[in-house]
């Protein structure tokens, strides 16, 4: 009998473990978006013939730089329960300055710079907005995004300007490994998303994001500056923006008001995807860049696959959809 209940015990026990491991891989935000991207990759390697091939891996990864980079700066929003509607529109304008102050014969430096310092000025207009009025960031990023969109149609006169500075162009070059290029933008977001990932791990400003999120009256009471915290989230994104405007400018040497229409909803898209809760306080910042690949990997494998680009935003959204329902169902569980 006894033999019986030790056997038993003994079987138990790798069950244990793999529920353990279950419930760790669960709560950890980047395991599941890892785990849809091989997925999708070993999918749409299987059903069409020219997924996993090195040119188009290598421009996979070239079309999630700007869409990666936007999404950084709004995972720092989403982390503090905001949004950004406007991010796109932003990063727009910021081409639009550069490449146009350039076209006119401008030094490339003053037009880079200054593109950056409208991005970030924009930013820190929706932050005051929101965290010293307490307007809702949908609501203040919403008109923004029209406001921007408009300036930039006014301010090119509706039409493109072609880019030719070496300086503007930067983060276009890179390392060609064969069919491979390995743009040097590629090597600025992997760095970006590094660096972020320390900060948000490793420094009171990155506790007090999450802190904020999660319940900023808490926050508050434990003595963080709440409107602080977030206008200073609000003005970091701006500035990234205007880097994905830099690094837009690489990959697409010209700069055209109706670019990126939908980056705003694709960079949100990557956020949720790679496991960052639209209620904030919670994400991992490993899971949005994992999240902006399967973006990418989905429209290059279903374009290749012949689905129609219609059905590819209903697989999109209903993706969306499903990651921020699973979300839910995992908030309320964590908090019974």
């Amino acid at each position: 009998m006894r033999t019986r209940v030790t056997n038993r015990a003994a079987g138990s026990e790798p069950h244990a473990r793999l529920r353990e491991t279950l419930r760790y891989a669960l709560r950890t935000p980047a395991v599941g978006p890892l785990a849809a991207l091989l997925i999708a990759v070993a999918v749409f390697s299987i059903t069409t013939e020219t997924f996993l091939t090195a040119q188009n891996l290598s421009l996979v990864l070239q079309q999630s730089i700007v869409i990666g980079t936007l999404a950084l700066g709004q995972s720092l929003i989403v982390l503090t329960a905001g949004i950004d509607l406007s991010n796109g529109a932003i990063a727009v304008l910021g081409t639009i300055i550069m490449a146009k102050l350039a076209f006119e014969g401008a030094n490339s430096w003053e037009a880079l710079l200054l593109g950056l310092a409208v991005a970030t000025f924009l930013g820190l207009v929706n932050g005051l907005l929101v965290a010293r009025l307490g307007l809702p960031p949908f609501i203040v990023t919403l008109g923004a995004l029209t406001v921007v969109f408009a300036v930039s149609r006014l301010y090119s006169h509706s039409r493109s300007y072609q880019v030719t500075s070496g300086l503007l162009l930067f983060w276009g070059d890179g390392i060609q490994l064969g069919a491979v290029l390995l743009t040097w933008g590629t090597f600025l977001l992997i760095g970006l998303y590094a660096l972020f990932r320390y900060v948000l791990a490793d420094t009171a400003w990155g506790r007090h994001i999450y802190a904020v999120g999660n319940a900023p009256e808490s926050a508050r009471l434990t003595g963080i500056s709440v409107w602080r915290t977030v206008l200073s989230v609000y003005v970091t994104a701006g500035f990234l923006y205007g880097i994905a405007a830099w690094q837009a400018l690489g990959r697409i040497a010209n700069a055209d008001p109706n670019a990126y229409q939908t980056a705003n909803l694709e960079s949100i898209t990557a956020v949720v995807l790679g496991g960052t809760s639209l209620f904030g306080g919670r994400g991992s910042i490993i899971g949005t860049l994992i999240g902006a690949l399967i973006v990418n990997v989905l429209r290059s494998g279903l374009t290749q696959a012949g689905i129609d680009s219609l059905y590819q935003d209903v697989a999109t959204g209903t993706l969306v959809i499903v990651a921020v329902g699973v979300d839910q169902v995992l908030r309320r569980s964590g908090s019974r």
